[in-house]
């Protein structure tokens, strides 16, 4: 069952390539049969708990191994299920290739985009650093492509500058992963986890292996590549961008630092993440309220909520045991990165709406267009509230089990971040929402756009709202196999 959640992906990219005028029925059937094998995989997790599948047979660490415990099995199904959702969306986005014989930005999206779905998938279940480092390489090069598919200069620049970051991210990675290896001839998380010691070698590796991630996951300063190369790519791109591709590299940066390297970093490490996370949440939002086009304040409110993800990092690095601090702000870092995935791909695929409609992502362009569009204008509002974190929705919980977590830790100089953070979030919301409701201008009459296209983006604002009722399950899932002691979550929250 788990190499066909690789497997699947992969072929369909081939066969989307190879048959690029039937991309968009592969890309949607190749999609949605990898979220229902992600399901049936998930199922068999949460009954019997982390599987692993040895490739051609051969054990660590001799052999390629997958490993996939409830963290993984809920990257696999956000993956999953925000895939199909973008896939359907694509079809009615991209135009069909006009005549036979040319190669159209539709024809080029589908095979880089099951490719991008297949990276994540092998990334989310690759159980040895250096596997990571390959399918990280995967990925970023399908979203490099994807980023530039757009062709015109701002793009293709956009593009090259997220490829000097990705690479310079990747070498720093491998040449800690390189060193990990000289000193312990080891490259299974689980495996190091044994003989992993705080010498200076091993602690370069994990430096250098964490600064690498942390510029692929665009965390400030090192998130320069991130709004430009979000806002000029087509919406799914942008979408799948801000809501799966920097989630795949802070899982990562959770392994070496949770499993791996667990118990041997020092306070002070966390809080430095802690502190940089503190400078994404202020300086992006701060930022996303500057911006006058639609595309780029959703691009910047990506660099404010990764912030929030490397709270949970001064907390957990804070305590001498997985207690039930810990357990907060685990489920609140990972409930953040959920409920962040579902509302900000569904505020770019709105905002591509949009831009359909308007023929502009200039916000002061969108007057009256919530009465031309009133379920993309909802979609924003919910997807807005989540973000803000205000109940009941799914931003709500991760910011109360993260308040909860600050508290029990006594780290208490992080709660006015918490504050402002959401502050400066719904000032941003409200300015993108304040011109939909204003009058029409009468020489800017709106283009129909496909009520598929509407639905999707709405349905995945729903979700992140939704999932702030189901989180105790989710939660569950989450604490499979990493030994966080289960802890009390609202059943209703908000009610």
């Amino acid at each position: 069952m788990i190499i066909w959640l690789v497997l699947l992906p992969f072929a369909g990219g081939v066969l989307a390539f190879a048959l690029a005028r039937w991309g968009r029925v592969i890309g949607l059937l190749t999609t949605a049969g990898t979220f229902a094998v992600g399901l049936i995989f998930s199922a068999q997790i949460w009954q019997n708990g982390p599987q692993r599948y040895l490739v051609g047979g051969w054990s660590v660490p001799l052999g390629i191994n997958f490993f996939a415990d409830g963290l993984s099995a809920v990257m696999l199904l956000i993956t999953g299920g925000i895939g199909t959702i973008i896939s359907l969306y694509s079809i009615s986005y991209f135009a069909p290739t006009a005549r036979k014989g040319e190669w159209s930005e539709n024809d080029t999206f589908w095979p880089l985009w099951l490719f991008l779905v297949g990276g994540l998938n092998a990334l989310f279940l690759s159980a040895d650093v250096f596997n990571v480092y390959v399918t990280l390489e995967v990925v970023t090069l399908a979203a490099i492509g994807l980023a530039a598919l757009a062709g015109n200069a701002a793009a293709l620049t956009a593009s090259l500058r997220y490829l000097f970051a990705a690479l310079i991210g990747s070498m720093a990675y491998l040449m800690g992963v390189a060193l990990l290896y000289a000193s312990y001839g080891l490259l299974d998380f689980q495996a190091l986890q044994q003989v992993v010691q705080t010498d200076a070698p091993t602690v370069l590796a994990l430096s250098l292996m964490t600064v690498g991630l942390l510029l692929k996951t665009a965390l400030f300063p090192l998130h320069f590549w991130l709004p430009p190369a979000h806002s000029t790519a087509p919406a799914p791109v942008s979408a799948a961008l801000s809501g799966l591709v920097v989630k795949g590299s802070f899982y990562i940066t959770l392994r070496l630092w949770f499993e791996t390297f667990y118990g041997q970093i020092h306070f002070s490490a966390g809080q430095l993440l802690g502190a940089l996370g503190t400078a994404a949440i202020l300086w992006g939002s701060f930022q996303a309220v500057r911006q006058k086009r639609l595309k780029l304040l959703i691009a910047y409110s990506t660099v404010g909520q990764i912030g929030y993800l490397f709270l949970l990092f001064p907390i957990i690095t804070a305590t001498t045991s997985r207690d039930v601090v810990a357990a907060w702000a685990w489920s609140g870092g990972l409930f953040q990165a959920i409920s962040h995935a579902l509302a900000k791909t569904s505020m770019f695929l709105s905002a591509g709406v949009l831009l359909k409609a308007v023929g502009t992502d200039e916000i002061k362009s969108m007057r009256g267009i919530a009465g031309h569009l009133p379920l993309t204008t909802f979609a924003l509002a919910l997807a807005g509230i989540s973000l803000i974190g205000l109940p009941p929705s799914g931003g709500f919980v991760a910011k109360w089990l993260m308040m909860k977590a600050i508290i029990g830790s006594g780290q208490w100089w992080w709660i006015p971040v918490v504050t402002l953070g959401g502050l400066l979030t719904a000032g941003y919301v409200f300015l993108m929402l304040r011109y939909t409701f204003l009058p029409q201008e009468a020489n800017h009459p709106f283009k129909p756009v496909s009520p598929v296209m509407q639905g999707t983006a709405f349905a995945l604002a729903v979700g992140a709202v939704v999932i702030g009722f189901r989180a105790k399950e989710l939660i569950t899932l989450l604490n499979i196999g990493m030994g966080f002691p289960e802890v009390p979550v609202l059943e209703n929250p908000g009610l």
